[in-house]
């Protein structure tokens, strides 16, 4: 009696167990089924994107919406072209469901880590749809085209519109709202372009010269007809010397210059230098102020978004020269 007992129980035992094991099965295929795989938006579940630059995130931002939580690695002040990637940016980006970054060798000693991650996600270039006959190819930066071509709007429109490729092939669900945002924020760019060229038309042409720390506005200079001089080369990893310091202030001397400019990526001394080279010579120059170049404005400020970051530097350079 005792061992029928014992042989019941056993049954029973083995019977509740399989229940519990065959319910946990259950209940994780539901959720793979009603859920979606870790990285879509299906599901509630946000798109983890990261960014490079905060002009680059800004813009993952704008089209993206609600459906893609987004990270910079490089905050307010950070220069791209001497950034290094910390073992905390090799985690985000090895966790991160696709990763934008500015392209053109801006971030260039992070290229092997974006070539790397290429063959596990999508990892993309926002500038690699510009047509190359619209880049500037700067005889002194060694061959390379010149990145910073958020500063011309027309160029950074197609820089939207490949955001928005790129999230659509990985979340086509949200088509529709991401071909909407694209659509409003280019809109958006429209109006700000138009902006920029009505307020620097008050600027006297024989006025029109930008001189900054280094040469980050090219394509700022032929989209709204300005002279540009850098102190520096198109990469702040570029050295400059006594006779580039002389030859800046040779230019303000005898073009009579009133202001130059600091950028908030680098370091004033430079330009310091330049705008006492100018006063031993007679000529006095002010700084006209701050201007954001490769990097944003503080978060939660206008010039932390692309749009306030353009209108600051267009109404500074416009204040000072007009």
């Amino acid at each position: 009696m005792i061992h029928l007992i014992h042989r019941h129980f056993k049954w029973v035992f083995f019977l509740v167990c399989g229940l519990v094991l065959l319910a946990g099965c259950s209940s994780a295929a539901e959720t793979n089924a009603s859920g979606s795989a870790a990285g879509t938006s299906e599901g509630n579940q946000q798109i983890q994107a990261v960014a490079t630059t905060g002009q680059v995130a800004d813009l993952v931002r704008n089209v993206g919406g609600t459906n893609v939580n987004v990270q910079a690695l490089m905050g307010p002040g950070v220069d791209p072209h001497l950034y290094k990637a910390t073992q905390s940016d090799i985690q985000k980006l090895e966790s991160a469901d696709i990763i934008f970054y500015n392209g053109l060798n801006l971030e260039g000693k992070m290229a092997d880590i974006f070539v790397r991650l290429a063959s596990k996600k999508p990892t993309v270039a926002v500038t690699e749809t510009i047509p190359e006959d619209r880049l500037l190819e700067p005889e002194a930066f060694d061959g390379h085209y010149d990145p910073h071509v958020w500063f011309d709007i027309s160029l950074w429109k197609h820089a939207v519109e490949r955001v928005r490729d790129a999230l659509i092939e990985l979340d086509p669900a949200h088509q529709a709202t991401y071909e909407q945002n694209a659509d409003q924020y280019l809109k958006q760019l429209d109006e700000l372009d138009a902006y920029a060229k009505k307020q620097i038309a008050q600027i006297p042409e024989q006025s029109r010269i930008l001189v900054t720390a280094h040469d980050a506005f090219g394509y700022f200079g032929r989209a709204y007809g300005m002279e540009v001089r850098g102190l520096q080369g198109i990469s702040t990893d570029a050295e400059y010397g006594v006779k580039d310091v002389q030859n800046l202030v040779k230019l303000l001397v005898d073009r009579k210059v009133k202001a130059i400019f600091i950028e908030s990526s680098v370091s004033p001394k430079a330009i310091e230098a330049v705008v006492q080279g100018a006063k031993e010579k007679g000529h006095e120059v002010r700084i006209g102020g701050e201007l954001f170049s490769d990097a944003l404005g503080e978060e939660e400020t206008p010039e932390g978004t692309y749009i306030g970051m353009f209108r600051h530097n267009i109404d500074t350079i416009v204040s000072a020269l007009r």
